[in-house]
């Protein structure tokens, strides 16, 4: 654990996190945490949670929101239940694996059509196409192993309630598996690029989906983090501070 704790969201946020080498949250949580707006009576769930940043992020920005985590590896569910402590953050936190079965899920909590908005940072890689970090909780939270994002977003979808809200963020060369994943059990998705520069193509994708919707997929203007200087761009700078942006 970090002997102190990181600041977030212009400091609404306080997080312990492994040692640096480990996963750690960073901008892909902050963006995460803010793609959908949560009222404070949702169910909101942080599906493969590590330590809370998002779904903490999310209830640091709405008060009264109580988030529910779900983390298999038992020592960082710990730390994601001290950091909901350090908040003051009523939070559930479930030590399940995601990927487990349907009856063995349900075993842990996690009952069928529970959650109003789930929220969730996959691993990013396939184990068979990936060659996965010597650090074995880094390699957990980036690499599947022997499943794919077809069964993760399956297990997402089969915790959000009929009409439900999904957001993911994923890398943009991702884009054909995470519509591949949503096709047949999503509607309305709206898809942002994420862009380091302006110039540069896209790293990532944040992708919001209404569960049983028919309606037809938008493409949103990008997302721009920095300047040509490096600093933050004013909404990138707004996101992290927690702030709503508005452009002038």
């Amino acid at each position: 654990m970090s002997p102190e704790p990181d600041g977030f969201l212009g400091g609404r946020l306080r997080l312990h996190q492994p040692p640096r080498g480990a996963h750690r949250a960073g901008t892909d949580a902050i963006l995460l945490a803010q793609l959908l707006v949560p009222a404070a009576g949702d169910r909101l769930c942080d599906a493969g949670a590590s330590t809370g940043a998002v779904g903490l992020g999310c209830a640091a920005l709405v008060p009264g929101l109580k988030p529910t985590l779900i983390e298999r590896d038992h020592d960082v569910a710990e730390l994601a239940r001290a950091n909901a402590g350090l908040n003051g953050i009523e939070a559930r936190v479930i030590e399940a694996d995601l990927l487990a079965s349907a009856a063995e899920r349900r075993a842990a909590g996690l009952l069928p059509d529970s959650f109003d908005l789930v929220l969730t940072n996959p691993p990013f890689f396939d184990g068979g196409g990936h060659r996965a970090s010597p650090n074995p909780g880094r390699a957990t939270a980036h690499t599947f192993a022997g499943q794919d994002l077809d069964a993760w977003i399956r297990a997402c979808t089969a915790v959000l309630r009929p009409g439900g809200r999904l957001g993911l963020i994923h890398r943009a060369d991702a884009l054909p598996a995470c519509l591949d994943a949503l096709k047949g059990r999503y509607g309305g998705i709206a898809i942002r690029p994420v862009h380091a520069r302006a110039e540069a193509p896209a790293i990532r994708l944040l992708i919001s989906a209404t569960k049983g919707s028919r309606a037809a997929l938008s493409l949103r203007p990008p997302l721009v983090l920095h300047d040509p200087d490096g600093r933050f761009t004013p909404e990138a700078a707004a996101l992290h501070r927690g702030a709503p942006w508005r452009p002038a």
